[in-house]
């Protein structure tokens, strides 16, 4: 596997070993600290495409000035060891300052240089909690598709709303790479891995599957009756959470039943006519040290008949 630090090493292997008329190159953007959901993107890469190429970068941009950038797990070595033995041709990692030549500042009103924003789909669910996180992922993401050059990049069902807010992104920008998203890994309990459950015990990691567990006890109502009430959906969800709430285990941010692909907020009736997006934002608590709280997302797809 080549490990590239630079663009102009990114560049260079790719006019040394890529043919673009005849071959293609899958791309799996991640911040590092691999775990089997990213597993699953780099498997469906490499079944579908020539090359495959994995950058790994936890990028300042989408990060406020009082979230966990600093926190946020480093694991390169490790990370390295795992896409050598999955076989990935090319890692790209590099450092902020060649991803921002011009510096990168946390505020936001001391950045320059060019930024990407999408409008429409990224106010509203994760952009509202965190104001400029999406402009972060566009404009990351816009660099290293212009890097990369790829055919295909692959990202995971549990950022939905980064994935269509990247497919619109790539769409109407008219860049030549297709996005697609992959399922959602869990594990046993059914909890969305992430990198951050690394943050929480082995006791709030159990309790934490039961977000995905209050989603899909919706999901399952929604399907067996094809129209239920909004607040319907809602109320089977927080009584699945309450005593979790109760405890002081979860805080809730949001929870969200939107329309597919355009994540405006279904209102009254749901029906199953169209695509459903049912998905939460929930802080976490670890019981191991009550100072640790983690933010966790998840969401199930209900698509219509």
């Amino acid at each position: 596997m080549q490990v590239c630090h630079r663009v102009g090493e990114v560049v260079q292997w790719r006019k040394s070993n890529i043919d673009p008329r005849v071959q293609t190159i899958g791309f799996v953007p991640t911040m590092g600290c691999l775990h089997e959901g990213h597993m699953s993107l780099i498997k469906a890469s490499k079944k579908e495409n020539d090359f495959t190429v994995v950058s790994i970068f936890v990028n300042p941009s989408q990060f406020a000035p009082n979230e966990d950038l600093d926190k946020y797990p480093r694991t390169l070595p490790q990370d390295l060891a795992l896409l050598e033995s999955a076989g990935v041709d090319m890692c790209f990692a590099p450092s902020a300052k060649d991803i921002y030549p011009q510096g990168i500042p946390l505020n936001v009103d001391e950045q320059r240089g060019p930024f990407v924003t999408i409008l429409g789909v990224s106010e509203q669910l994760e952009g509202k909690t965190r104001p400029n996180f999406f402009r972060g992922v566009a404009t990351v993401v816009t660099k290293l598709l212009n890097i990369v050059s790829p055919t295909t990049a692959y990202f995971g069902q549990k950022d939905i709303q980064q994935f269509i807010v990247l497919k619109v992104m790539t769409e109407q920008l008219f860049m030549n790479t297709t996005i697609k998203m992959m399922p959602i890994v869990r594990d046993e309990a059914g909890l969305a891995l992430s990198s951050r459950n690394r943050y929480l015990c082995e006791e709030s990691v159990k309790k934490a599957s039961n977000i995905h567990r209050g989603l899909q006890t919706a999901a399952a109502l929604l399907t067996e009756k094809s129209e239920v009430s909004r607040q319907e959906l809602l109320t089977v969800i927080e009584q699945i959470w309450a005593p979790f709430v109760a405890s002081g285990d979860f805080k809730v941010d949001y929870i969200s039943i939107a329309d597919s692909f355009a994540l405006q907020e279904k209102r009254d009736v749901v029906s199953r006519s169209s695509d459903t997006i049912i998905s939460c934002a929930v802080y976490v608590q670890d019981r191991r040290d009550p100072s640790t709280t983690v933010r966790l997302i998840d969401n199930v797809i209900v698509s219509k008949r």
